[in-house]
């Protein structure tokens, strides 16, 4: 399992784009709290990368991705904010390993690539948020994140289940 960052110039390549949404799908399918719920909305959540792929080719955002040898199995952001106050950190958003890569290390090793662009970056912090009730912060913590807050409520899974958004914080 190789971590490599997408350049702003191959974002928009076709074939990464329909690896990351097979991944996506597939993640949400398998349970994955991952901006969707099971099933998963194809359309949204092609409209959603699509987004988040023109934010890396305009160079705004970060993407580093997961190569098994074949295709592109894994992803993460590192997300920006307008504005200096917060150019010493960012936003980790829309981590996920391909269900058939769980529990392998993948996880590990695209958060590790992660903290390293962010290193490179010159960055100081990187954030997170989670869905309560996944079990992830077992995953996080041992990374060196640290839980800051919590917000109750603040996701909608169904009409009656509502979940916690927890905030993480790394130092760097």
């Amino acid at each position: 399992m190789k971590y490599v960052v997408v350049e702003p110039d191959e974002a928009l390549d076709p074939a990464l784009r329909a690896d990351l949404l097979d991944t996506w799908v597939a993640a949400t399918d398998a349970g994955g709290a991952v901006g969707f719920t099971a099933p998963a909305p194809v359309e949204q959540v092609a409209q959603t990368l699509d987004e988040a792929l023109g934010r890396v080719a305009a160079g705004s955002d970060l993407l580093g991705v997961l190569h098994d040898g074949e295709r592109y199995v894994g992803m993460g952001l590192l997300v920006s904010r307008a504005g200096t106050l917060h150019s010493h950190w960012r936003t980790v958003l829309r981590v996920m390993v391909h269900p058939k890569h769980q529990g392998s290390g993948a996880g590990r090793i695209l958060m590790e690539g992660l903290r390293g662009s962010a290193t490179d970056l010159g960055l100081e912090q990187l954030q997170l948020t989670i869905r309560d009730g996944q079990g992830l912060e077992t995953f996080y913590h041992p990374l060196g994140y640290r839980t800051v807050g919590r917000h109750p409520r603040a996701i909608r899974v169904t009409p009656t289940d509502y979940r916690d958004e927890v905030m993480l914080v790394r130092d760097l």
